[in-house]
């Protein structure tokens, strides 16, 4: 699920009138814990400073610039200020230069707040949220101008992207024993997040139980976006992450109120609180101070009313009312107490009590989730922070404690350059020729292998992925070579089996990760594997393996993944309803379609294991630069003649070929374009009846031409660029293969839904049927599944006679 721009809201959710004192996060009475650097007033002084910066980072993005749109602009200021206090003690005290950090989406302003009192973001930057060029309404690790470890922005993924780039590491500083050290892997999530099922596939996966660098913060303010969440499920969940094998530390109250519990009737208040249904809580924090105390004791027993009275009578009403607010999450002493308490031995949890909105006049309130506060509250919120709402960023007098305490912090997280490696020169080509009948699948395994073979240092940095699906997606041979990456490392007990063909040796020299099935878990760590040399300077090339259909289950996180920077290599295989005795539940129809359209990605569908090779090759290159694109290929595993591929003999030839396919397709037909009285284009396996429906054309005294895309993707962008005026970053593949001086009528077909091509009748202007999958599949022969869909050759002959008058 995707946060997307939040709905408008009545305007009555913009005018909160505060009925309490709001004190400043983590106040108290009690005596002070000191701290490495000061005390807790110095931390308490910054989490103040933080909240007013967090929260008018909000307010200028709405009030203080024109909008000539009139469109929201909107932001988070009370989901902010429930981090406040988390983000400040980590920040603070716990974090190092080599720690990473995953922040929930809607705190995005306290990591520009922090980041600017680090002097990490200049001052002209604050007033930009939300504008073009400025700060990103989620932290974007591509886009936002400050230090950003990861992007956040899809619920869950965010905040399980911090796994998967631990275990990343931890690959790679395998394969790389030069790699820079990384320490605790940190993700800051809202407990709201926690219904995300990608959190839990990450959690329950068997690798991660070994990743003691691993530490959420769950800022568990019990509040989602139209809510109060009804049920806690505290006792829940933390035993959900026991049984995962996770160490769980829970931060529920202040050191006030714990003090309270411990004094003799403390008890009652404590039972009273404990047992307290969330929204009756929340409701409490709504309540004017004067009310307070009686609803603490309404629907009491007179002897459970009478010991709790021994508790609160002592306090006045704003006593009471602060006093109740004090939580865990809010309180920095306790939670440097709660981080000091990690286990780094293994993954570890904390759960931080906290308030939506605590600190702001939006506290508690269940519509507090966009709600912007008014100049009123601003200016109040202000005094209460010591600052003036008309100079907003003023920052910390180095020479006072609080200037001192954010130097000392900016140097101690300050981070060391790294070498970037470069990777070895991708070849043009691998030299072997493929069998006469394979399919594009058995290919990519054959292509593996040769690659470890011919280009040794390329292959060195190539780490496969998949779900549960190795063997069926044909990386064998490639296991076999290189064996299985595992951090933990496990003995294999079928070593020993003669009748056992595939090897599977588990350890650190493994160039393979398999996980359970979930897709979701795939595609984010093949997003973070393709990220390791930004982050370490150690590139690596991900491939990853996926049934073709399922690449829908995890396509927003994939996309997201390419959205934050993390490249890499899918290949759905095997595809389409050539996938035919499996059954519609197995067949796929609309992944050309939706590959096409991702930015940053090149769909490829070769036909032949030749245009195969040549494609998977160049998709490497891209990789291997810094600005390349990554690749999605779409195989199956029906064998094809390759011999209808016709692969030209001369070098010259050859070389042209191979431009050929990788610019995106090339013409089979042994005629030129002016011949063309129709002209069949096709992609991937269905080739062979495209070619078998040209041959009975030419019988039946109708000219075909043929034409075999190796990426529609590629085409379609040449098409959106011809019209550029840079010549160096247009292509003239699709004027090459439908010469605008000779029009012909068009017949598209795909094992696919037939939308994906049918943009190729705009290159000319030429009468089209476009043929492809638009029904849900069933199982069948492949012969069968083709004439129920319409692609078969019958079918491709059929609507080209029908173009050309015959």
């Amino acid at each position: 699920m995707t946060i997307n721009t939040e709905p408008a809201e009545d305007e009555e959710l913009h005018q909160f009138e505060t009925s309490t004192q709001v004190s400043p996060p983590g106040r108290n009475d009690r005596p002070l814990r000191a701290s490495a650097s000061g005390t807790d007033e110095v931390l308490d002084e910054i989490a103040q400073r933080v909240l007013w910066l967090a929260t008018s980072i909000i307010d200028r993005a709405n009030r203080g610039r024109t909008n000539p749109d009139g469109v929201k602009v909107g932001g988070h200021q009370s989901s902010s200020a429930s981090m406040t206090g988390i983000m400040t003690a980590l920040w603070f005290t716990a974090l190092r230069s080599h720690d990473r950090v995953s922040v929930k989406p809607h705190a995005s302003p306290v990591l520009h707040a922090i980041n600017y009192l680090l002097g990490d973001l200049e001052v002209g930057h604050l007033d930009t949220l939300r504008s073009r060029g400025g700060l990103q309404p989620y932290p974007s690790r591509t886009k936002d101008p400050d230090t950003v470890d990861f992007s956040t922005g899809s619920v869950g993924i965010g905040a399980t992207a911090p796994i998967w780039a631990a275990l990343s590491h931890r690959y790679v500083s395998d394969r790389f024993p030069e790699t820079p050290e990384a320490g605790r892997f940190y993700s800051l999530l809202g407990d709201a997040e926690m219904d995300e099922g990608a959190v839990w596939e990450a959690i329950i996966d068997p690798e991660v139980r070994t990743l003691g660098e691993i530490v959420w913060i769950v800022d568990l303010n019990r509040q989602s976006l139209d809510r109060v969440i009804p049920d806690v499920q505290i006792k829940r969940l933390q035993g959900m992450f026991d049984a995962a094998g996770w160490q769980v530390l829970t931060c529920p109250w202040g050191r006030r109120l714990e003090a309270v519990f411990a004094a003799p009737g403390g008890q009652a208040l404590e039972d009273r609180l404990v047992s307290m249904p969330n929204p009756e809580y929340q409701r409490l924090l709504r309540a004017h101070p004067s009310e307070v105390h009686d609803r603490l004791l309404a629907g009491l027993s007179e002897t459970e009313a009478a010991a709790l009275r021994t508790v609160i009578d002592d306090f006045d009403a704003d006593g009471l009312a602060t006093l109740i607010r004090d939580l865990g999450g809010h309180d920095l002493g306790q939670l440097i107490s709660t981080f000091e308490a990690i286990d780094d031995s293994r993954p570890s949890v904390v759960f931080a009590y906290t308030i939506k909105g605590k600190g702001l006049a939006t506290e508690g309130h269940p519509g507090n989730h966009a709600a912007q506060l008014t100049e009123a509250q601003m200016r109040d919120l202000a005094a209460a922070s010591g600052m003036e709402l008309e100079n907003p960023w003023v920052a910390f007098d180095p020479d006072t404690a609080a200037g001192r305490l954010c130097a000392e912090t900016a140097q101690r997280l300050r981070r060391e350059d790294f070498e970037t490696h470069a990777v070895a020169e991708v070849p043009a080509e691998l030299g072997f020729t493929p069998k006469s009948v394979i399919s594009t699948q058995a290919a990519l395994g054959r292509f593996l292998s040769d690659l470890k073979h011919v280009a040794p240092e390329v292959a060195h940095r190539v780490v496969t992925v998949s779900p549960d699906v190795a063997t069926s997606t044909n990386l064998g041979g490639w296991i076999n070579k290189t064996g299985i990456w595992s951090p933990a490392g496990r003995e294999d007990w079928f070593s020993d089996d003669r009748e056992r063909v595939l090897r599977w040796q588990e350890g650190a020299g493994g160039q393979h990760i398999e996980l359970g099935i979930a897709e979701v878990n795939l595609v984010s760590l093949a997003g973070e594997l393709g990220a390791t040399g930004s982050r370490w300077g150690q590139p690596l090339l991900p491939i990853a393996t996926i049934y073709d259909p399922f690449i829908n289950r995890a396509l927003e996180p994939w996309t997201f993944g390419l959205y934050a920077g993390g490249r890499s290599i899918m290949v759905g295989t095997p595809s389409g309803v050539t996938l035919a005795p499996e059954g519609g539940a197995h067949q796929s129809f609309n992944t050309p379609s939706v590959t096409l359209e991702i930015p940053g990605l090149t769909s490829w569908e070769p036909a032949f294991a030749q245009d195969l090779e040549w494609t998977l090759l160049e998709a490497l290159r891209e990789l291997a630069d810094p600005d390349g694109d990554s690749a999605y290929f779409r195989l199956t595993t029906r064998p094809v003649r390759q011999e209808l591929a016709a692969v030209p003999e001369d070098a010259l030839l050859r070389s042209r070929r191979r431009e050929q396919v990788i610019a995106g397709g090339y013409r089979l037909s042994g005629h030129p374009a002016a011949e063309d009285e129709v002209t069949l284009v096709g992609a991937g396996a269905i080739m062979t009846e495209v070619i078998e429906a040209a041959a009975r054309l030419e019988a039946f005294g109708v000219r075909a031409g043929i034409v075999c895309l190796s990426s529609p993707s590629k085409i379609f962008r040449a098409v959106q660029e011809r019209s550029k005026v840079s010549a160096s970053s247009r292509s003239a593949i699709a004027e090459e293969l439908l010469p605008a001086a000779h029009p012909a009528p068009l017949v598209t077909v795909l094992d696919g839904h037939p939308h994906t091509l049918a943009f190729l009748a705009g290159i000319r202007g030429d009468r089209t049927r476009n043929l492809g999958v638009s029904d849900f599949g069933q199982a069948s022969s492949v012969s069968e599944a083709y004439a129920i869909h319409g692609i078969d050759s019958a079918s491709i002959v059929g609507n080209a006679l029908d173009l050309v008058g015959r």
